[in-house]
């Protein structure tokens, strides 16, 4: 990967001003601070040092930068809340970081807020494999959650490309969607309870909750995906689904969208029960990913205008396979599909799950990469990567060096009308953001969806909820936040 050190936020958009009100951090506060904390659990930078707490104040993207000189990084819930009382009665701004693989500038400083990272908090608390209900601190890593899981024959019910640096708080701060939405439902549905401090360093739980509990509001529902804007989640219990024994995938070639809807609708008919993911990538996704993992031989003899990966997984192997197969020669006699690559084993099951997770960091190879996240109807869902890449396209700068744009790409979830568009640019330019923003948004907008499926509001879509929600939403959620944060200190410049 080529790295690149992303220009200061506040430079790159100076229409951002800092709040006057906050506290800019001092020495003062960093004593405070260590009267309570332990040595690990304080960073500072060295004066006029601004790469000391690079990983801390840059974003996976190499697109948003901060200038924060200090980061605490608490063991415990109780640390947390200490750390937000003080800084809200100073009117320190705070920005709350997990695994940072965040993609719209959430989990990053624009200026010197304070980052709390939850990283130290990184203890499985309890696990009930009777209900599946699994308690954890904010700070799990993804992977490891998983891991867990997966020795006590349980799964976690999200899986992410990421997953091996995310962190369990921040997929459920920001809603996080995944791989396998289409079996496991959204983590609205899964989350059973959650452990949160808020601003003014209050501690509010449900994190012993029980499936059903229908007395009065469900405030957990508020922190989830609420970006880290109202409180800091410290703590998370989740139901946890039984582990299934037979797992299989396919990976197929086929030449319009219109194919890849038509498949769709039979793979749920005819796959039905063990249906538990439908991905699909463009031609250009996969050939930034040829090129990220050239010494992988390609799955395919041939190339295609689209591709799919469907994942089904059970209780009987024998079952699933045979269910599988005829679907794939049912689809092959149809027409349908031009050649498929099914999985004979675990290590071509993981093969198959490689091309489609890499894609991102394919994209992300070249230098950097503009990332949208969209709903559509399934019928209009590719129809945003046609517009825009034409848009790029009529305007040269799609191609070689020196052309700053790589390619213009579109990837996503069938199963939730879900789909990423990527351009991968060599660097970051005024006028590829402006040729982007805001006709994406309005081109989303003309279609009724959504700008954000599941990788959140953030920096990157502030100011830019009315293109899918109506005044009186945003009124709505910004009197939440005013009643949770009245200092505005968690979070600020991000979300509403």
């Amino acid at each position: 990967m080529v790295a690149i050190a992303a220009q200061f936020t506040a430079e790159a958009y100076p229409q951002v001003h800092r709040n006057a009100s906050f506290k800019v951090p001092g020495p003062e506060d960093v004593k405070h601070f260590r009267s309570f904390l332990d040595d690990d659990e304080v960073l500072e930078a060295p004066k006029g040092d601004d790469e000391a707490l690079v990983s801390f104040n840059q974003d996976w993207m190499n697109k948003y930068r901060g200038q924060s000189n200090l980061v605490l990084l608490p063991k415990s819930t109780e640390k947390v809340s200490k750390i937000m009382k003080y800084c809200n009665e100073q009117k320190l701004a705070v920005v709350p970081q997990g695994g940072n693989t965040d993609l719209v500038g959430a989990s990053v400083p624009v200026f010197d807020e304070i980052i709390l990272s939850l990283k130290q908090m990184n203890k499985i608390r309890e696990f009930d494999p009777v209900s599946g209900a699994f308690k954890c601190d904010a700070g799990v890593v993804m992977k490891d959650a998983h891991q867990f899981l997966r020795d006590n024959d349980h799964i976690f019910p999200l899986d992410l490309p990421s997953r091996n640096a995310c962190q369990v708080g921040g997929v459920v701060s920001t809603n996080a969607g995944g791989l396998n939405l289409l079996r496991y439902g959204s983590l609205h549905g899964n989350v059973l309870g959650l452990e949160v401090v808020l601003p003014n360093g209050e501690i509010i739980s449900n994190i012993d909750a029980l499936r059903k509990d229908n007395t009065g509001y469900d405030l957990k529902q508020l922190f989830i995906g609420a970006e880290g804007t109202i409180g800091v989640i410290t703590g998370v219990s989740i139901l946890a689904a039984a582990k299934p024994k037979a797992f299989n995938n396919v990976f197929i070639g086929l030449e319009s969208f219109d194919v890849v809807q038509t498949l769709f609708v039979k793979a749920k008919k005819e796959l039905s029960e063990i249906l538990s993911a439908f991905e699909f990538m463009d031609k250009g996704s996969i050939k930034c990913t040829i090129e990220y993992l050239k010494d992988m031989p390609f799955l395919l003899k041939n190339e295609h205008n689209f591709y799919v990966l469907i994942e089904t997984s059970g209780s009987n192997q024998d079952h699933d396979s045979e269910k599988l197969n005829t679907f794939i020669q049912s689809a092959l006699d149809e027409k349908l599909i031009s050649e498929a690559k099914v999985s004979a084993n675990m290590d071509e099951y993981n093969t198959i799950w490689t091309w489609r997770k890499s894609v991102p960091p394919a994209c992300n190879s070249y230098g950097g990469m503009y990332k949208y996240d969209m709903s559509l109807k399934l019928k209009d869902l590719y129809s945003v990567s046609e517009a825009v890449t034409k848009r790029l396209d009529a305007a040269g700068l799609i191609g070689d060096a020196p052309k700053p744009i790589v390619a213009s790409v579109g990837y996503g979830h069938v199963g939730d009308g879900n789909i990423h568009l990527n351009i991968a640019v060599r660097e970051f330019t005024k006028q590829i953001e402006d040729l982007l923003e805001p006709f994406v948004y309005e081109y989303i907008q003309s279609k009724k969806g959504s700008i954000s499926a599941e990788h959140g509001v953030g920096f990157h879509k502030h100011g830019h909820l009315h293109y899918c929600r109506s005044e009186i939403e945003i009124r709505f959620m910004k009197e939440i936040k005013k009643h949770y944060d009245p200092n505005a200190i968690l979070n600020p410049y991000k979300y509403v």
